[in-house]
């Protein structure tokens, strides 16, 4: 039974951090460490110590349009103090059968990277961004999800319905052009959709789709399975008193059911 070793990125902004590791940690992590990027140009930290990566939301770089592609540009470009390029730590990392979840920013991130949503196999291009809400303005309310039970996703195995909290001002996600959206959909890469929480059908209709992303689409994965990207926060629904509506007995399932899955997954190995 294998030791699920979680790291959590910060600086720059994000502040999501404590609660995404105190999540792993509820899963049953035997380590949830959080580190500074820095530390990880630095050398204190080398991602091959872990297999779980979690890139947390917050207000990576200001939280701006654009502020992911800042985060991008420094995982492609920096290098360790030993001169290792640290986009070849995350490729190793990757390889090495390691499970990443990308929140809010860090899904941002994880799609200006080229991690997400990786159609054909092609790792570390860009095939889709995440843009302007299309209310124009930052959404910070609870929503429904629906799970795509045919996707390979890990963290979504078993789960069907989910009520969780965005807030955001740039989730809608866009594809490069429609082949990427017909693809996206064709492989079954669209993890996560936004439901009408009357009828539980996916919708792309404002309110209860926040952002205005075609399909509904709140979050997407990878070939593997093993990549999560996704604009709501699992991490903020860990006790059922998050819930708005707990005293009225309409708490449903833990958020953190995702990251649950994916120590269940990596304890497997």
């Amino acid at each position: 039974m294998a030791q699920v070793k979680t790291l959590v990125i910060t600086g720059y902004g994000t502040n999501c951090e404590v609660e995404s590791a105190h999540a792993a940690r509820q899963a049953g992590a035997d380590k949830a460490d959080i580190t500074y990027f820095s530390d990880l140009v630095a050398g204190r930290v080398r991602l091959a110590d872990y297999n779980f990566l979690i890139f947390p939301g917050g207000f990576l770089d200001g939280d701006d349009l654009g502020a992911a592609q800042a985060a991008a540009l420094r995982w492609r470009f920096a290098r360790t103090k030993g001169g290792e390029p640290l986009v070849a730590q995350l490729r190793a990392f990757f390889d090495a059968g390691g499970l990443v979840l990308g929140i809010c920013n860090g899904f941002q991130l994880l799609v200006k990277l080229g991690l997400l949503p990786a159609i054909g196999g092609r790792y570390f291009e860009r095939q889709v961004s995440l843009t302007l809400n299309d209310s124009a303005k930052f959404e910070d309310r609870w929503v429904r999800l629906k799970a795509n039970p045919a996707c390979p996703c890990v963290f979504t195995r078993g789960v069907d319905t989910l009520d969780l909290p965005v807030r955001h001002g740039e989730g809608k996600l866009v594809p490069m052009d429609d082949a990427v959206l017909r693809d996206l959909v064709a492989a079954n890469l669209v993890a996560l959709q936004y439901a009408d929480p009357a009828t539980g059908q996916v919708t792309t209709d404002y309110p209860a789709n926040p952002n205005g992303s075609p399909l509904g689409i709140a979050g997407i994965t990878d070939p593997t399975g093993r990549v999560l990207g996704l604009m709501p926060h699992p991490e903020a629904y860990n006790h059922v008193t998050n819930h708005p509506g707990w005293t009225r007995g309409e708490a449903t399932r833990l958020g953190t059911v995702l990251i649950d899955n994916a120590v269940a997954h990596l304890r497997a190995q």
